[in-house]
């Protein structure tokens, strides 16, 4: 291989090491500012979470691939299993990454995930539906 070709894929190595870097930063900047924005209670389990979470799922999904969030579930949320909190976090990934694949625009998208959390609820198990753990277990958290 010459000195030219290595030199070509290192640059691409690095754009796509860079690339990779920021996709997760976009998603981790856009969804905090945007629920510490919210005023919705509950941080830590409670519906802040559960929007949180819905949110960075359909920002994935509108903006790379459902299936995406379907691997992040399974390694962050051991697929929803394991305890309550898990399961919740995984059926309200599940739930952003449908909206945000059926999105039409940026702001339909956020509109319809802040839209699922004001009908949410405790421990629901409709999967169109999102959920949170009962208030005894919210805890508040400083975005």
């Amino acid at each position: 291989m010459s000195t030219r070709t290595r030199r070509r894929w290192l640059r691409r190595a690095i754009v796509a090491i860079c690339v990779g870097a920021l996709y997760p930063a976009f998603v981790l900047a856009t969804v905090y500012t945007t629920t510490a924005q919210s005023d919705l209670p509950g941080g830590r389990h409670g519906p802040r979470d559960a929007y949180r979470h819905s949110l960075a799922s359909a920002t994935v999904a509108y903006t790379g691939s459902p299936r995406w969030v379907e691997w992040v579930t399974a390694v962050m949320e051991n697929g929803g299993r394991g305890d309550d909190s898990r399961a919740m976090d995984a059926h309200n990934n599940l739930l952003g990454a449908r909206i945000g694949a059926d999105a039409h625009s940026w702001a339909g998208m956020r509109a319809a995930v802040l839209a699922a959390v004001q009908t949410g609820g405790i421990d629901v198990r409709d999967p169109n539906r999102i959920t949170w753990l009962p208030q005894t277990r919210w805890q508040e958290r400083a975005y």
